[in-house]
């Protein structure tokens, strides 16, 4: 997809402040892990995460996305009313309906005239919304687009450890649920629009499917279920795919000035280092203290460099979602 009359005009991100290290983790499953022979400091030593936050208890989602949301809209320097789309892409939600959007909306006192639904995809979903918002912009039904997404792990981690603190727990149950320890909470948002001053343009995307790999992570809000390696080796053979379209599109991405990926673990970031051949320091991470964050990362890590890029620099988003999908999308800083 290429796109030449978009701008991401600004990018938020919240963070929650409650801290959770491995290390605490690691102590409440201390009983667990001596039985089955599981080596305790794993989220830390393989994964690379040290901590990662929760919201306060009682926070919703959509709360959470919606101070991200405010935050993009007044650095974008518009007023809400001027907003006409709203895309929510939280994966987590308490409840099948109303979409998350309908509340973000309420919380930010948007227009009745503007459209609001969310939008689902695994960790893709943000970038997804991105395509869908330069689509809206460049066909002229819509000027102004605020993605927005909030995450949190209180409580797949809190019912997960307690699943594994059980004295029923077996080695192969640990590491299925490995994943699941590995989130973190956050949120973030964008404001899309027309080019003007200052804004940074959205150039275009490119996506690859591999579908039959859709039951290697299935989550809920109670917890998520992962073959770690398989998806790890699927996912990176993906990611080879969509790149090596991208080359043959003709879009030189191996040389852009900065690489957000989402973010998994050291493992995850390292392999995708290596296959693609990207520079590591490159690549800016969120993950050793934030955990993965789903949808929200990506957008979440370029909101934490964006006062670090310069005018020019080349930024492509890199993403690979359970399903699976892959997607690269470029930002002209």
């Amino acid at each position: 997809m290429r796109f030449s009359n978009t701008h991401v005009l600004s990018v938020a991100h919240a963070e929650a402040p409650d801290v959770v290290t491995s290390a605490w983790i690691d102590e409440q499953l201390a009983t667990t892990y001596e039985r089955v022979g599981v080596r305790p400091g794993l989220l830390a030593d393989l994964a690379g995460i040290v901590e990662r936050r929760w919201w306060p208890e009682g926070t919703t989602f959509d709360e959470a996305a919606a101070i991200a949301g405010r935050k993009a809209v007044d650095a974008a320097g518009i007023d809400p009313a001027e907003i006409d789309l709203l895309i929510s892409t939280s994966v987590c939600k308490h409840n099948l309906e109303p979409s998350v959007a309908c509340a973000v909306h309420d919380h930010l006192g948007l227009a009745d005239t503007c459209r609001n639904f969310d939008l689902g995809n695994a960790c893709l979903g943000f970038i997804n919304a991105m395509d869908v918002a330069a689509m809206a912009i460049e066909a002229g039904h819509a000027r102004h687009v605020l993605i927005v997404d909030g995450e949190g792990s209180r409580i797949p981690q809190q019912l997960t450890i307690d699943r594994l603190a059980s004295p029923d727990a077996t080695v192969a149950d640990v590491f299925e649920n490995f994943a699941t320890l590995t989130l973190g909470s956050g949120a973030a948002a964008m404001v899309l629009g027309p080019p003007r001053p200052g804004g940074h343009a959205f150039t275009g995307s490119v996506s690859r499917a591999a579908t039959r790999h859709n039951d290697l992570c299935v989550g809920g809000l109670e917890g998520m279920r992962t073959d770690t390696a398989a998806l790890l080796a699927a996912g990176l053979e993906l990611a080879v795919e969509t790149i090596a379209a991208a080359d043959a599109e003709g879009l030189e991405w191996r040389g852009c000035d900065v690489y957000v990926m989402h973010q998994v673990s050291s493992v995850h970031t390292d392999k995708m280092c290596e296959i693609i051949g990207i520079d590591p320091t490159t690549v800016p991470l969120t993950y050793p203290t934030l955990g993965n964050m789903g949808p929200a990362a990506v957008p979440y890590t370029l909101s934490m460099v964006a006062d670090q890029l310069e005018p020019g620099d080349r930024v492509l988003l890199c993403g690979i979602g359970s399903g699976l999908n892959c997607s690269l999308a470029e930002l002209i800083w």
